[in-house]
């Protein structure tokens, strides 16, 4: 495996790396005039193609939405559901975002809205949901234009709900919208998206975030500086740091425990597996690994960076010094088989023993 391969892999998570098949300069000379009610940071040429769908009456049947969490998937999808059942557009296409349908889709509590969404992340979308959803999508319209069903994170779908949801594309209604996110929509069936209208959401330039935070959150520089970069770009996640203290806690919290646990011994590191897992609801254990895992994932891609040279920004800016002394102990395929390594215990997080995981994990980095 190449230097190359796991950056590039590691995007999954943090980067959505492909790009859409449009005329993207094209898109944005047009926005210029035509960002009216979608408020949308960073993907415009997105908003102005949907915009465009509905102004030249090319709706599809189906979109999906794809990017990693945090990018803005759901909120372009609330956005897209805005524009075709607005009450008082302020043109073709273009949602007033005041009228009562608009502030009830931001809710995700309209009438015509149907939302189908795994109890936590990390858990499954079951067929029993998609055959509700197929019931519902049945009947006309209550009170706007069209039905909308947002299916959120559908790689989380198991199999069956997948096969279920493709009849309803099979068969489409006319009246009837469906709007996906997912992370990679190579995690879906194939026969699902080659009927949805794809659009790969990239995360914004990290400079732009920057501006964005001063600007519109007024956050000081050196700490949007600082969001920014570990958010990756995602407006969405820096969003949530900014809005949640208690997030930018718990990312600290795991951070320290990475440099901690580095330097501790083997009793110590399953000592500290058992905290994290024993006594604990398999969900909530689950979901807290997941956090932990993606932020220690974050410092081990910046170990490979630091190791290979590149000049690809670090994440983790704040704690560039330990990063740095920490490449100088290891070579650049270590580094590169621990970010592999996260990588797998990230896609067994499911169905894993999770304190047998961690302990595996844990005892197989090195002391330094």
């Amino acid at each position: 495996m190449t230097i190359s391969f796991f950056l590039s892999n590691f995007d999954i998570f943090f980067n959505s790396h492909a790009s859409t098949i449009v005329d993207c300069q094209e898109l944005l000379d047009a926005l210029k005039w035509h960002d009216m009610g979608w408020d949308i940071l960073g993907h415009e040429w997105a908003a102005e193609m949907l915009r465009q769908h509905i102004a030249q009456g090319t709706r599809k049947h189906a979109y999906l939405f794809a990017g990693p969490p945090g990018v803005g998937r759901r909120t372009l999808a609330l956005r897209f559901a805005q524009a075709v059942n607005c009450l008082q557009p302020t043109e073709i296409g273009a949602p007033c975002g005041t009228c009562r349908t608009c502030q009830q889709i931001a809710r995700m509590q309209q009438a015509d809205l149907t939302i189908v969404q795994s109890e936590a992340v990390g858990e499954s979308i079951k067929v029993d949901q998609i055959r509700d959803l197929r019931r519902t999508l049945a009947l006309a319209p209550y009170e706007s234009a069209y039905r909308v069903a947002l299916l959120l994170r559908f790689n989380e779908a198991t199999e069956e709900a997948q096969n279920a949801l493709l009849k309803t594309m099979e068969e489409p209604n006319p009246k009837v919208l469906l709007l996906l996110t997912v992370d990679e929509p190579e995690n879906l069936r194939a026969t699902i998206v080659s009927r949805c209208e794809l659009l790969r959401l990239r995360p914004m330039p990290i400079e732009e975030l920057r501006s964005v935070l001063i600007e519109r959150k007024g956050v000081a520089e050196e700490r949007a500086h600082l969001i920014a970069h570990v958010a990756g770009g995602r407006p969405g996640y820096a969003f949530r740091f900014i809005e949640d203290e208690g997030l930018w806690a718990s990312r600290d919290a795991w951070v320290n425990d990475f440099f901690t646990l580095l330097d501790s011994n083997l009793r110590k590191r399953l000592a500290y597996s058992e905290s994290k897992t024993r006594g604990k609801e398999r969900a909530e254990a689950r979901l807290e690994l997941r956090d932990g895992l993606a932020h220690w994932l974050s410092l081990w891609r910046d170990v490979l960076l630091k190791c290979s040279g590149s000049s690809t920004a670090l994440t983790n800016i704040d704690r560039e010094r330990e990063i740095t002394r920490l490449a100088e102990r290891l070579s650049e395929r270590d580094a590169a088989y621990f970010v592999g390594r996260l990588e797998h215990n990230f896609a067994r997080l499911a169905t894993a023993n999770l304190q047998l995981m961690l302990d595996n994990l844990l005892l197989g980095w090195p002391r330094i």
